[in-house]
């Protein structure tokens, strides 16, 4: 049986080779200026959807327009209720690069089969399918005793729940990126509650990375195919302020076929390398860059001339980091607002493009763009 699941599995990924080989090519005119070079830091919109939802986690940006999604805007996820109770947040909101701001989706707890509820996280993707797909690491009422393992949500392009996945490794999925190609997907998301509520604020080295792929049969719901542990061991633990701290942002490039993996608590940037194809886990990985400018860093973005960016979590800096040599390029405080230490704990969910880096403050409930 394992063999022919294995045999099954490289089948599968093999095609997703022939197909990154296609897709993966990018080109660009001129690199981009570091975050040094940038000055500038516009308010695109407020994140606060009509229930009141706070402390914006997930930044996702539309690839095609379907249904009530729009090529080129920003899809927002809250982890937060209006009462900012943390992991009950239920909404995610659509926001144009010139502000223009919609609900795309709330999620109703009683009607989704999600393990504890719905608290929505940095976990958040939009796919060329028209499907979203946004991680639940929920609590009762935002106490981290009270956290549970939570589900993957998938929702059409309408905003609609159109199906959920638990277990098979998911344990309070916390951010997520995603290779996208015709007709399915591979997720890669990090899992942060694997034995953290039971130690009580103590760090369990626990932490998880797994590889997901998805598939969307014509007229039917999105089907998990596989779900395989590429990394493991990352150090985690609940905090009274942060609800849990673990590993946290991710990035693929497809190129040379390495995920990125922001190890919070050990305030590194590491590589699993062939990340698409490997079926046992690389550990915590190759730490690419470590303590300098990083300081607990969370949200992770790859730029278009593929450098990372990291939003750290114990100050307000993004900080540039070249991936092939380890080194530190630049710094840039987009926050101030949550001192001492300034902006702590504001920043997560961010995207890079050519002309900047669009992040959001969850100190301010606003989406922002330095540039």
């Amino acid at each position: 049986m394992e063999n022919h699941a294995t045999s099954r599995r490289v089948r599968l990924l093999g095609l997703i080779l022939l197909m990154t080989a296609v897709v993966g090519v990018r080109a660009y005119a001129a690199p981009p200026p570091n975050i040094a070079q940038l000055h500038h830091i516009s308010t695109i919109s407020s994140t606060v959807p009509a229930n009141g939802d706070q402390n914006p986690y997930g930044v996702a940006q539309v690839p095609l327009t379907k249904g009530h999604l729009v090529t080129g805007r920003f899809l927002i996820s809250n982890f937060n209720d209006a009462a900012n109770a943390q992991g009950t947040g239920t909404t995610i909101v659509q926001i144009a690069p010139d502000g223009a701001f919609s609900q795309f989706a709330e999620i109703d707890p009683a009607k989704v089969s999600c393990p504890g509820g719905i608290g929505l996280t940095t976990a958040l993707v939009a796919l060329r399918s028209g499907y979203v797909v946004v991680g639940s690491l929920p609590t009762a009422g935002g106490a981290s005793s009270t956290a549970e393992a939570g589900c993957l949500i998938v929702l059409d392009s309408w905003g609609n729940v159109v199906e959920t996945f638990s277990g098979y490794g998911i344990n309070g999925p916390w951010d997520m990126t995603a290779l996208d190609l015709d007709g399915f997907a591979v997720l890669f998301v990090t899992n942060v509650l694997d034995g953290t509520v039971a130690a009580n604020g103590d760090v369990v080295n626990r932490g998880t990375v797994l590889r997901l792929l998805l598939d969307f049969p014509e007229g039917r719901a999105p089907r998990l195919l596989d779900s395989t542990v590429i990394a493991y061991g990352f150090p985690q633990r609940t905090d009274p302020n942060a609800l849990v701290i673990g590993a946290t942002g991710v990035a693929f490039d497809p190129a040379p076929g390495v995920l990125y993996v922001a190890d919070t608590l050990n305030n590194r940037v590491a590589a699993i390398r062939d990340a698409l194809f490997r079926f046992r886990p690389a550990g915590i990985g190759e730490t690419v860059s470590e303590g300098g400018a990083l300081n607990g860093p969370l949200g992770l973005a790859l730029t278009p001339d593929d450098r990372l960016i990291a939003a750290n979590g114990d100050d307000g800096n993004l900080v540039e980091i070249d991936p092939f040599t380890g080194r530190q390029i630049a710094t840039n405080l987009v926050d101030s607002s949550g001192g001492p230490p300034q902006g702590a704990g504001a920043l997560f969910g961010l995207l890079a493009v050519p002309g900047g880096v669009y992040f959001v403050d969850d100190a301010t409930n606003t989406f922002n763009l330095l540039h």
